[in-house]
């Protein structure tokens, strides 16, 4: 398949994925880790998913620099200079706007999807022609586009998309974003047919949300434009600008820094089989499950009168369990999780925890 050479893809892998704790943790966060046993991490799926589609060569990755060694490791194709370091976290918006900068000094006729490492896309062959007409949609039109996904069930841990007119058949302007509904409202708006999940992948022209950071965020645009384009084309000039500038930038993810505000949003309605494995029931829905509806992860268990549970243990240790329904119990280097998967939303706070009692340690 011959690729469209203005065609970038950024892949965003800096978090630390406390919600899958204790399994990832802050030194290997998950999308570095084979959390479905195929033999690729999470990070090198999302790579191998878009390298059919566009040069590998037009591959960024950001990260956070303790993550450099990592990355290098796992995709030895991307070149050193399009692995871009954060020397600190700021969300997604100054992410976004330091990719685009980036390309753009590259190539002035990029465009670009930006999407996040983690996620578990089970319909490939239906992604590949999703992406490629997000491409043929941003390239013809001045449009920012988020891709939404066909609702399953009300779930309260995704923000929602409502569209509005549609352009095609599978495109529409946005009408509305929403983040996190409770229960209720999540089931109004799956019954509405209205509402799409917000999978957190875009697509755009670098021309088109370079213009839209100047218009929406113009603060985090002027650090950006604060330096000629040529300083992005070098990399050590580069390094010492972003090392700078990085951490004044604004802490605010991109979809509300830009999508919520800027008017030329579009979605595309997409049905690739995507799980964005933010949490242990998301991998607990995608796993394999034995005759008591229990899931285990590559470890031995003696499970009596339990069900509906997912057991993910490092090493030797045997895990015997009697009563037990609906648990998560994880065990990783030196921390046991034993948490209804009804209160997972906690662990976030028990990981914040952990670390304001006994430091970094467990972190």
């Amino acid at each position: 398949m011959e690729h469209n050479k203005h065609r970038y893809c950024v892949i965003m892998c800096g978090g630390i994925g406390s919600r899958f704790w204790p399994y990832s943790r802050a030194r290997l966060p998950k999308q570095f880790i084979d959390f479905l046993g195929t033999g690729r991490t999470l990070l090198q799926m999302s790579y191998d998913r878009i390298t059919r589609i566009l040069p590998s060569q037009n591959v960024i990755v950001m990260t956070n620099e303790r993550y450099r060694d990592l990355v290098r490791e796992q995709l030895p194709d991307v070149p050193a200079q399009h692995i871009l370091l954060e020397p600190a976290r700021r969300n997604t918006a100054p992410c976004v706007a330091w990719a685009t900068w980036h390309i753009l000094a590259r190539d002035p006729k990029a465009s670009i999807i930006v999407m996040p490492s983690d996620h578990i896309i089970t319909r490939e062959p239906v992604f590949e022609q999703s992406v490629l007409a997000g491409f043929s949609f941003v390239e013809d039109n001045k449009a920012l586009l988020t891709l939404g996904i066909t609702p399953t069930r009300p779930e309260t841990g995704y923000g929602y998309i409502q569209e509005g007119e549609k352009v095609s058949e599978d495109i529409a302007k946005v009408k509305t974003f929403t983040e996190k509904p409770d229960l209720e409202l999540a089931k109004v708006f799956v019954a509405s047919g209205e509402f799409f999940w917000n999978s957190g992948i875009f697509l755009w022209s670098a021309a088109s949300i370079a213009a839209a950071l100047r218009e929406c965020a113009p603060d985090i645009a002027a650090v950006f434009d604060s330096v000629p384009l040529s300083t992005y084309l070098d990399a050590n000039a580069e390094t010492e600008f972003i090392n700078a500038a990085f951490p004044a930038c604004v802490n605010i993810s991109i979809d509300y820094a830009v999508m919520e505000r800027a008017a030329n949003v579009y979605v595309e309605t997409v049905a690739f089989g995507w799980n964005d494995l933010g949490t242990w029931s998301a991998l607990y829905d995608l796993s394999p499950k034995n005759s008591e509806a229990n899931v285990t992860q590559n470890c031995n268990v003696l499970a009596y009168n339990s069900r509906g549970n997912i057991f993910a243990v490092r090493g030797d240790k045997l895990i015997v369990v009697d009563g037990l329904e609906d648990y998560i119990v994880a065990d990783a280097d030196g921390v046991l999780l034993v948490c209804p998967k009804a209160r997972e939303q906690k662990i976030k706070q028990m990981v914040t925890d952990a670390r304001l009692k006994f430091g970094e340690k467990y972190e």
